[in-house]
């Protein structure tokens, strides 16, 4: 890539959008946008507002990635920066875009999928969300396996290994996003390829009236799909007639080598009221589970969602969020943008203590009974030293330190009377009030003590 000013890289990519819209377009939506920085793969552009940033995501997102990778090169990362309050810098929104499909974007203002009619190639939606593409996809042990087979599938349709790929685990876990990825990177590579996304509720309804219509164009339409994408195929269950139906589409689509991609909230060997063909048919290919969100999950989540947010996440608000939202990603997603509208609505800052407000009217977090040894234990353990010595009179500082924390949180979460706390390490009532003070000072000015107390309250918590 050229060595230039960022400016005159961005003029280049004008450039190029410029002899690709018409001039009204251009000079509605890119001709007031500039460049802020580019530098170790991060593009930050400044729009005027946020209608800008979703227009542009919404109907124009494959021609700037295609301008970006002509002028920049490949990978590269792109924010916008919106101002709230005219020529007030302090009230900039640096916001994460979202990587929409262009291929998707296009298509879905086609006409929607429609089992009555006779069919034309590629005329149809695909019925994909744009926003849900691999790159949005955020990884980590819990669906490395599962995101892996789903881009070799993308990559390459036509790998029998694969077929069908049945993608099961509980609500909220991920398994949409993923299945709708690979039906985005298929049109991606091929945007000839006739890809659709149903949920097992739609395929239901439309056969019912197909039932009573033309059952022949609807059976003629979904043998048509080279790529079939059914979601919650536990739906299904105790429906003998769309069964049936299904069953002979999904044997039609299999014996041409077409993919079929299937999602439920359980494993086919689980699965009740499903004929044991058709279960049968589940187990052909692969079969992949999709395990609740792992730390490391719910961190990247949180991280990723709080870019597309534009704000800033603390520490200490992504450790308590993380650690104690766990049950599925949607949680997570749904918290965060709580989150924003408490702090917008409120006008206070993002801590701790409001994300334990929204998150009690939003989740139910499982809280054992605390009691003063749970805590020596906890704060032993995260600052990997020995509970005994917490117990001791050495005044060394880390173990100063710890003592201190033990005293505010066996106050905090245990309930304890500060007499009881110096009875239980032998200090006076004095000693404890100070320590706990301690605590209380050093939170307010030390960030990264601040995330300590947060990812030990977390670790009790669990």
């Amino acid at each position: 890539m050229d060595s230039q000013p960022h400016q005159q890289l961005w003029e280049r990519c004008r450039a190029f959008i410029h002899d690709n819209v018409d001039s009204a377009q251009y000079n509605t939506l890119f001709a007031g946008i500039s460049s802020e920085s580019f530098s170790d793969g991060r593009l930050v552009l400044c729009v005027p507002s946020d209608f800008f940033v979703d227009e542009i995501e919404k109907n124009y997102m494959k021609l700037l990635r295609s301008a970006i990778t002509k002028v920049y090169g490949e990978g590269v990362k792109l924010y916008y920066r919106t101002a709230t309050i005219q020529a007030d810098p302090a009230a900039a929104i640096l916001q994460k875009s979202t990587s929409p499909s262009g291929t998707i974007m296009a298509q879905s203002r086609v006409e929607a999928a429609n089992p009555f009619r006779e069919p034309v190639k590629g005329d149809f939606d695909p019925q994909l969300n744009p926003r849900y593409t691999f790159e949005n996809y955020c990884l980590s042990e819990s669906n490395k396996i599962a995101r892996s087979i789903g881009e070799a599938i993308g990559d390459n349709p036509t790998l029998k290994t694969f077929n069908p790929l049945f993608v099961f685990g509980p609500s909220g876990v991920g398994k949409t996003h993923l299945i709708q990825a690979v039906g985005i990177r298929i049109k991606e590579r091929n945007p000839q390829a006739r890809v659709l996304y149903v949920t097992a509720r739609l395929f239901q309804s439309q056969y019912t009236a197909a039932a009573s219509k033309n059952i022949n164009s609807f059976f003629h339409f979904y043998q048509s799909i080279d790529t079939l994408i059914i979601d919650d195929i536990q739906d299904l269950q105790n429906m003998p007639g769309t069964q049936n139906t299904f069953f002979h589409i999904f044997n039609h689509l299999h014996h041409h080598d077409r993919q079929i991609i299937m999602s439920s909230d359980c494993s086919p060997a689980d699965m009740e009221g499903f004929e044991a063909r058709l279960l049968s048919r589940f187990k052909w290919g692969m079969q992949v589970e999709l395990e609740r969100p792992d730390l490391d999950l719910r961190r990247e989540v949180l991280r990723q969602k709080a870019e597309q947010n534009g704000i800033s996440l603390p520490d200490d608000v992504a450790e308590y969020i993380a650690s104690n939202v766990t049950q599925s990603v949607r949680e997570i997603e749904g918290v965060v943008v709580s989150l924003v509208a408490h702090a917008t609505v409120l006008n206070r800052d993002i801590t701790v203590d409001l994300a334990r407000r929204v998150m009690s009217n939003a989740v139910k977090i499982k809280r054992r009974q605390v009691n003063f040894e749970i805590v020596t234990e906890a704060v032993a353990s995260y600052y990997n030293i020995s509970s005994d010595l917490i117990f001791t009179k050495t005044r060394k500082r880390e173990i100063a330190d710890a003592r201190h924390v033990v005293m505010y949180l066996a106050k905090k979460l245990a309930g304890m009377p500060l007499t009881g706390i110096g009875h239980k390490l032998d200090r006076t009532h004095a000693t404890v009030i100070h320590g706990v003070q301690c605590v209380n000072d050093r939170i307010s000015s030390e960030k990264g003590f601040a995330a300590e107390i947060a990812a030990i309250e977390a670790s009790i918590a669990q």
